[in-house]
């Protein structure tokens, strides 16, 4: 099953502050935006989360490290790393076990439509610090008039078991994020931490 949905970007619908203020950062982190697309949520943990940390803006496409490069030089930015990368694959440029935070907004589901969901957990999971987090802001699996195809999302249920099978513990949830859609809001968050 074949799914592309870059060039998109969820600042329409899903906030930045909200998302990175549910993280509980203390500005010192190893954090990981992966799938960082047009970089709105990397760009605001720099701005306003991660002073004295790490910022890892991952993404397959070309066009959007190139923008993040862009905006890295023209703001004068050295906690940025910009690395393009399919995160199914290794990851290059990251140490082992090096990393606080990986935040994954809307990217999941495109790793159930490719059969890749256990590599991608695996690779993250590698690079993950004992103790370190996940956190995963998806499309609920219920019709509204954008998103993904609905076969290819994922209940926050199945989150849970997939990850747990993957030794994470689940740490957090909140079901009341992003845009209104018939049956209450769009998205879910979701936080495991790696056992």
């Amino acid at each position: 099953m074949e799914h592309k949905h870059h060039g998109k970007s969820s600042s329409k619908f899903l906030n930045a502050d909200e998302i990175l203020s549910k993280l509980n950062l203390t500005g010192a982190e190893t954090f990981i935006d992966a799938g960082c697309g047009d970089g709105y949520i990397s760009k605001k943990a720099i701005e306003d989360y991660i002073s004295g940390g790490q910022v890892y803006a991952i993404d397959v496409y070309d066009k959007a490290i190139k923008d993040m490069d862009d905006y890295k030089n023209q703001n004068g930015i050295s906690n940025l790393i910009n690395i393009q990368a399919d995160i199914s694959q290794e990851i290059p440029g990251i140490v082992d076990q090096s990393v606080d935070v990986i935040l994954m907004v809307n990217v999941f589901h495109g790793f159930k439509a490719s059969g890749e969901m256990d590599k991608v957990i695996d690779n993250l999971k590698k690079v993950l610090k004992s103790e370190g987090r996940i956190a995963i802001m998806e499309f609920k699996p219920i019709e509204m008039s954008f998103g993904p195809p609905i076969d290819i999302r994922l209940s926050h249920v199945e989150m849970e078991e997939l990850f747990e099978e993957h030794g994470f513990k689940k740490k957090y949830l909140n079901v009341d994020f992003g845009a209104d859609a018939p049956e209450g809001k769009s998205h879910y968050l979701i936080i495991f931490e790696k056992e």
